[in-house]
């Protein structure tokens, strides 16, 4: 078990004397300093003594339950920077919700699992986003060893929060690796939030092969731009009837709603997301979601034309630059090399030397290039790499500039 890098103090109420000695042993076995008691009605005086980093409670207790004791913690005034974690036998999703709801930091379901309790902790007080990409091509998926290193499939990443909100970004056959993940985990009651950018095929024709969304008792919201009188709904439900696939939408054993979305800042799972339309045929969006200080990006696909061109706008990319500004990670539709995008302007596709240049004029932390080109194999896309970090450098950027593989993670 890995130790705790710092004395990181807990105190630990639940009226279970078996279930409190285990949390006990295994924290203290972790490096953390432990106190316990299986007394909720006198323990917020205690605790406003120690003022431990973070109390864990449950949430069936006498004369002062989870919830209360929550409230009471994180509304006295000697406990400001005190993090407060759920544990519950009750699996049901109510419960989730309203322990968030009265500011809990974290919930844990019973009984505790001495194998992954105190990572599950760490990763509640951490606070960091889990962001991982599922396919990270355009267009079509391509096979072959020559594809080995970046991965064959289209479009999907994930963002995954540490109050269990869980983001998916578009359907391209990346989420079969996503939906697998999720059976792996044996996770019940998955409840996401999916975000579609626009509907060309790369980005939601995987959706029916998503085995999530076969399982009762999962829930999915899939929130994405209309086309004009096309909603969300139409679009998914059309692509999946009989002639084309043999499943409805009706079929799906999860509950599936949709949301119609503009360019607009919105509130999702209590997360800031804004939208920005982008240059794309149709109605495409990009995302930005700000969580706790931090920023992610979404912006795929994407055609900035360069500057000899007759369709060049400035104000477009000027209002762009101002929506990624400062971003922690951005995402972006990086298809074309620029010798490869003298041939493909007007194809909805940003070359490298534009991407580079919003990116560091946008100041942004990390560039994450994304939606390779199919004919573009593992060497290409390693040169392709090279050339954006070298110009970067060269232009004193901070910006550094990765190529993620599929099934990499990172953590924001």
């Amino acid at each position: 078990m890995v130790k705790s890098k710092k004395k990181t103090s807990f105190y630990i109420v639940d009226d279970d004397p078996i279930v409190v000695k285990l949390m006990e042993a295994l924290l203290k076995d972790a490096g953390f300093s432990v106190t316990t008691s299986t007394d909720s009605s006198e323990a917020i005086h205690d605790i406003a003594r120690k003022k431990p980093d973070c109390v864990i409670g449950d949430l069936m207790m006498p004369e002062v339950d989870g919830l209360m004791l929550c409230k009471q913690v994180l509304g006295h005034k000697d406990l400001k920077n005190t993090k407060f974690i759920v544990v519950s036998a009750k699996a049901y999703e109510f419960d989730l919700k309203r322990s968030y709801e009265f500011g809990a930091h974290g919930f844990i379901r019973k009984p505790i699992n001495p194998e992954t309790f105190t990572d599950k902790i760490n990763r509640i007080l951490d606070d960091h986003i889990d962001m991982t990409f599922w396919g990270v091509r355009g267009t079509l998926p391509v096979s072959g060893r020559k594809t080995l290193k970046y991965g064959g499939n289209t479009s999907c990443m994930t963002l995954e929060f540490p109050r269990q909100q869980f983001f998916i970004f578009d359907c391209g056959s990346g989420i079969k690796n996503l939906g697998n993940w999720f059976m792996a985990q044996n996770r019940r009651g998955i409840n996401a939030k999916i975000f579609i950018s626009h509907p060309h095929w790369d980005h939601i024709n995987a959706i029916p092969f998503f085995t999530p969304l076969y399982i009762q008792g999962n829930e999915f919201e899939v929130l994405g731009a209309n086309q004009g009188d096309i909603t969300m709904r139409h679009i998914v439900s059309a692509q999946m009837e009989s002639v084309y696939f043999p499943i409805t939408l009706a079929q799906f054993a999860s509950r599936v709603y949709f949301h119609d979305l503009e360019e607009e800042n919105l509130v999702v799972s209590n997360i800031d997301v804004q939208t920005k339309l982008l240059s794309h045929p149709g109605k495409c969006l990009g995302y930005r979601v700000n969580y706790n200080g931090r920023s992610v990006c979404y912006i795929t696909d994407n055609e900035m034309y360069v500057e000899t061109s007759p369709f060049y706008d400035p104000h477009y990319e000027k209002r762009l630059a101002e929506f990624v500004e400062g971003a922690d990670v951005l995402i972006t539709d990086t298809t074309y090399t620029d010798e490869e995008y003298m041939t493909k302007e007007g194809w909805g596709h940003s070359c490298i030397s534009k991407v580079v240049n919003l990116a560091d004029t946008a100041k942004v932390k990390q560039l994450f290039l994304f939606h390779h080109d199919p004919d573009q194999n593992d060497d290409a896309i390693d040169a392709k790499l090279e050339t954006p970090q070298a110009m970067l450098k060269a232009r004193k950027s901070k910006t550094k500039c990765l190529a993620p593989h599929e099934g990499q993670s990172f953590k924001v």
